[in-house]
């Protein structure tokens, strides 16, 4: 067994997850996961940069990170970041920044490869659930970013688009400074157009509707099947690999887009830092599964992270 590290920095929230990793079979045995909210996409669509408050929020997880590799004593550790590094004009400094505190250069993947990790950390465990049929349409809904990958035992088609929960919240919701509580139908209908036109973007490299399987991952989903089954406090055991009927998810994001920041934030299961961009990315799950036609989503805790530290475990070989 070989104890790995992976982070996943992205535009809303960076996680880490460290595990003994089995390199021939690729099997992981989670030691320690967490996540924290830094926002680091903050105005990056307005501005076009890394605020310098976004990026002293992620050095500091980034040190806290270190400390837990450190005490897990994981020799491996891979470091991806994903759209809002991609996209911003000051991603040297972030880079630097992370060299500085963590040891490792971080990748600024392409959205294609942030897709092919996605699809690998969300599928891994699915071959066993026969009654799941193939394709499987993999959805993994960021902050700055959405990744479509279709595919069976390996993808056969990917696409990122730039529709996220953050980027979506600050384009669309987002007036004076504030996000407004609750829209309007205008600023809705806007939001609604712009997912729209994301997807049909999708849909030129990517045969969404040809997917028996819609999978969806990350902290809009995963939030979503919390609200769905009223938990008491975020509980991942019982949120992983549960499904979500699309009227249900409906009525959810029908509540979440009328409701005020304080009704959201009332949500036991509702992480602070989502409080604000959920509703943003409830519709763009909504939208999907209204384009394809989808009677579920399965939802999966695994995710890039898992797929980040698959491929880690394979360096390590």
């Amino acid at each position: 067994m070989t104890r790995v590290a992976a982070i996943d920095c992205g535009t809303n929230s960076i996680r880490l997850l460290v595990a003994d990793a089995d390199p021939a079979t690729g099997e992981l045995a989670e030691l320690d996961r967490r996540m924290t909210i830094v926002r680091l996409g903050q105005g990056v669509d307005r501005t076009g940069r890394l605020a310098p408050e976004a990026l002293e929020r992620t050095f500091a997880a980034c040190r806290e990170y270190a400390a837990v590799i450190k005490e897990h004593g994981a020799g491996h550790l891979r470091f991806v970041a994903t759209s809002a590094s991609r996209d911003a004009e000051n991603r040297d400094e972030f880079v630097r920044g992370v060299r500085d505190i963590l040891g490792v250069e971080p990748e600024v993947i392409s959205g294609d490869q942030e897709a092919e990790f996605s699809f690998t950390g969300a599928t891994r465990e699915l071959a066993g659930h026969d009654r799941l049929p193939r394709p499987y349409l993999v959805v993994d809904i960021g902050g700055g970013s959405t990744e479509f990958v279709v595919g069976d035992d390996h993808v056969r088609a990917a696409r990122s688009v730039d529709v996220g929960c953050v980027r979506m919240t600050e384009r669309h919701l987002v007036a004076d400074g504030r996000v407004t509580d609750p829209p309007s139908e205008e600023r809705i209908a806007a939001m609604r157009a712009d997912i729209e036109a994301a997807l049909d973007l999708a849909e030129r490299t990517v045969p969404l509707r040809e997917a028996r399987t819609l999978v969806g991952l990350a902290g809009s989903v995963t939030t979503v099947s919390a609200i769905a089954q009223e938990l008491p406090a975020y509980d991942s055991s019982a949120i992983h690999h549960s499904r979500v009927p699309r009227e249900r998810v409906r009525e959810i994001t029908e509540w979440l887009l009328r409701s005020t920041h304080a009704e959201r934030a009332a949500v036991p299961s509702m992480h602070p830092g989502r409080v604000d961009v959920i509703a943003a990315g409830a519709l763009v799950l909504l939208s999907i599964m209204d384009r394809i036609d989808a009677e579920e989503v399965v939802v999966s805790e695994h995710d890039i992270l898992d797929g980040i530290a698959y491929h880690a475990a394979s360096e390590a070989r």
